[in-house]
């Protein structure tokens, strides 16, 4: 894989039970003691399907006034959310306040029922990927300091030119988040991070499908990501959410949880998913650095439940 085979891994959390200052402080001070790189908050409103969320570029902003090194970041914020000019000054407000660690992860939204309540429109898939890829063009112009003019079908700028000047030159890392093959291509395109996921679905969900968690699929997003990215592609960090279960039986760990989310019988298939790090600590290594090779992953995030399950495959990789 040449030199994407060789980058480092480093680990990020979610903080998904954070729900008041404390949580968060005692959060981010412990992942920053535990090694992980990054605090992740993710962007929205409602309370399901992941628990009520502080706003996180306001949190994200304590929490690296809390710590020294860990990096802060979005996983990720709704385009739809916030005008590019609104979110380039904040993220350039934010690199600047935590000198230079902050990682903008943004996407196109995709949980329609949370539109609905706020009273956004939710336009079909095409209109906001659209939205997505005019949004990253003024963010990026915006966050290199040039007076920014723009006009597309969706952003119209008059030599507007933003200020402060983020500390990471020439911007703070952009993520993106994607599942489907057109936001994969975004992706490689623009993106510094790509987050890989499961695709959304037009009814505003995430795909449950099995399949779209296997290797051959990964294999096959990854792809789409390399074709988009071209000669850059070696630039390009790429990433994946996964479940950490330590234990001596990989093979039972695999069938308990595949029969707790409603996958009965399909625990060897687990096994094989790159989403999944299950059994000792030792296997768990070989495999991260088995994926490394074949896939190019390095960049792995776990949600804030598995904090200190997760710490000793961080304790033994980050870094390496």
């Amino acid at each position: 894989m040449g030199e994407q085979g060789q980058r480092r891994f480093r680990f990020g959390v979610v903080g998904e039970s954070i729900r008041d200052r404390e949580q968060l402080l005692r959060e981010a001070r412990r992942a920053e003691e535990l090694g992980y790189s990054t605090l992740l908050l993710r962007d929205h409103f409602v309370r399901e399907p992941f628990g009520e969320q502080l706003a996180p570029m306001v949190a994200l902003t304590a929490a690296a006034a809390a710590t020294s090194t860990l990096r802060v970041g979005t996983m990720v914020l709704d385009n739809d959310y916030r005008h590019p000019a609104v979110l380039a000054k904040e993220a350039a407000t934010l690199d600047v306040l935590s000198e230079g660690r902050f990682e903008l992860g943004i996407g196109a939204g995709w949980l329609r029922e949370e539109y609905e309540q706020a009273g956004f429109p939710f336009d079909p898939p095409g209109v906001r990927v659209d939205r997505l890829e005019e949004s990253i063009q003024v963010i990026k112009r915006l966050l290199s300091g040039s007076p920014t003019k723009f006009q597309g079908s969706h952003y119209s700028l008059d030599g507007l030119e933003s200020f402060p000047l983020p500390v990471q030159r020439p911007r703070p890392p952009i993520l993106i988040g994607a599942g489907s093959k057109r936001m994969l291509g975004l992706a490689g395109r623009e993106a510094d991070v790509v987050n890989i996921l499961p695709k959304a679905l037009p009814d505003g969900t995430i795909s449950e499908e099995l399949s779209e968690r296997s290797p051959e699929t990964i294999a096959r997003k990854i792809g789409w990501v390399r074709e988009a990215a071209g000669e850059r592609f070696d630039q390009v960090e790429l990433s994946a959410f996964t479940t950490v279960v330590i234990g001596h039986d990989a093979t039972a760990l695999a069938d308990r949880i595949a029969a707790e989310r409603g996958w009965d019988g399909q625990g060897a298939r687990l096994l094989e998913m790159p989403s999944m790090l299950l059994g000792p600590v030792e296997r768990i290594a070989d495999q991260l650095q088995e994926r490394r090779e074949r896939f190019g992953l390095s960049y792995y995030v776990v949600s804030d439940e598995l904090l200190e399950t997760a710490a000793p495959v961080v304790e033994r990789l980050a870094g390496h």
